[in-house]
């Protein structure tokens, strides 16, 4: 009898789900996420899982959960108070055991594009600089365009006006594939497809419209907007691989709510979680 060929995660979704367990909704304990996260590199769905994201006031925290930990913990690093906190991260990460993957830098009230480039060019790790939603917008994506630092995205949070309408959302998505910058999104979404929660009411985006809309920018207002899975599936289907340059990630609080959803779609196989 042949033996079972190991499941393959395919290429468009490769370290499509960055790992921001400690976040809400989901609030898990550092230790705790630690421990999850070593378990998803050795599932089969370990392709899938991008970096165990923190923000930088838990990197004294996180020294005591790893402790002298011999295989390198993939990290991603937030600094909600923008690039002042940059120096800090760059002298307490040397001393961690982690692979620094990623920083995700806020851009404070007031600082224009050239300010956050000087600011952030000290920076040992790709950078995404979080897209403020003000008139900054398409001003620091051409900034960005050429540097090697990429864009992130906020798309949603614990109040209905943190979530961007179809319209914003699109023109920030063509403004950064307009200038060539890859981006990725965080925060409010919760499921693959376009849908309005049933607690909150709130219209939360899906992360397979995004991925479409980078896909497809000139129609990404539409692509945001669909609902009906069979349709979306089948769109997604015909992407190519290269779509992920665009948008590269985004950041979940679990990750086996994608895993389930992208199966149930007939993205990914039905494996265990």
């Amino acid at each position: 009898m042949a033996e079972e060929a190991p499941t393959v995660i395919p290429a468009l979704f490769t370290g499509l789900c960055d790992d921001a367990a400690v976040f809400p909704p989901g609030l898990a304990p550092l230790p705790d996420a630690v421990v999850a996260h070593d378990g998803y590199s050795t599932a089969w769905y370990a392709d899938l899982v991008g970096p165990l994201v923190v923000a930088a006031p838990a990197l004294g925290e996180l020294a005591g959960v790893l402790g002298a930990r011999e295989t390198p913990l993939p990290l991603a690093v937030t600094l909600p108070g923008g690039p002042a906190q940059l120096p800090g991260v760059l002298a307490a990460v040397p001393a961690l055991p982690v692979d620094l993957q990623a920083l995700e830098i806020a851009v404070p009230d007031g600082m224009g594009p050239a300010e956050v480039l000087d600011a952030v060019s000290a920076a040992t790790a790709p950078v995404y600089v979080e897209i403020p939603r003000d008139d900054r917008r398409v001003p620091l994506l051409r900034a960005l365009a050429g540097t090697g630092h990429r864009a992130k995205f906020r798309t949603g949070g614990v109040r209905a006006e943190l979530y961007p309408g179809d319209a914003e959302l699109a023109a920030a998505i063509r403004a950064a594939v307009d200038a060539g910058v890859p981006f990725k999104a965080t925060a409010g979404l919760h499921h693959a497809l376009r849908n309005t929660d049933p607690e909150t009411g709130f219209e939360q985006h899906g992360f397979l419209n995004l991925l479409l809309a980078s896909a497809d920018p000139d129609h990404a207002e539409a692509r945001l907007a669909e609902r009906d899975g069979r349709a979306v599936a089948a769109l997604v289907r015909d992407l190519p691989a290269g779509v992920r340059a665009r948008f590269t990630s985004f950041g979940t609080c679990s990750i086996t709510d994608p895993l389930t959803e992208l199966a149930e779609l007939g993205l990914l196989p039905r494996g265990e979680a």
